[in-house]
């Protein structure tokens, strides 16, 4: 599964992103990194033109919430059909906002990983690459 990864558009961390490259790669999928601070409008440009299969969306910030909602309704508007999950630090709160959550599977993320759970990653890529594989 060819995969784009990027910071929100706040976030200018990049270890997580490292991270999350080595990560994917070592489970198989080939990845375009395009680094932190990924605005909406180079996030739809880079999916236009490179056509992943899936975008990784993650954030170390705590502003993954509000980022993140701009960043998937961009997503879903040039492309309804394009997989777009995102993960890390949410919100500033500290703990895990079930409404935030609710919030962006609404406005189209097709999964959200809590912070540091790559457990649930590699199930969902799993359960993707099985359904694309038979597909």
């Amino acid at each position: 599964m060819n995969i784009l990864l990027a910071g929100t558009a706040s976030d200018s961390h990049t270890w997580n992103l490292v991270y999350l490259q080595l990560f994917l790669e070592e489970l198989g999928h080939p990845v375009d990194n395009l680094g932190p601070c990924v605005t909406d409008d180079l996030l739809t440009a880079a999916c236009a033109a490179r056509r992943p299969d899936l975008v990784v969306l993650s954030s170390v910030n705590g502003h993954g919430y509000r980022d993140g909602l701009s960043a998937v309704r961009a997503v879903r508007a040039a492309d309804p059909h394009l997989p777009v999950v995102i993960g890390g630090k949410l919100g500033v709160a500290g703990a895990a906002d079930p409404g935030q959550r609710e919030q962006l599977l609404e406005a189209g993320c097709t999964a959200v990983f809590d912070d540091g759970d790559t457990g649930a990653l590699r199930r969902f890529l799993d359960t993707a690459f099985d359904r694309l594989a038979v597909a």
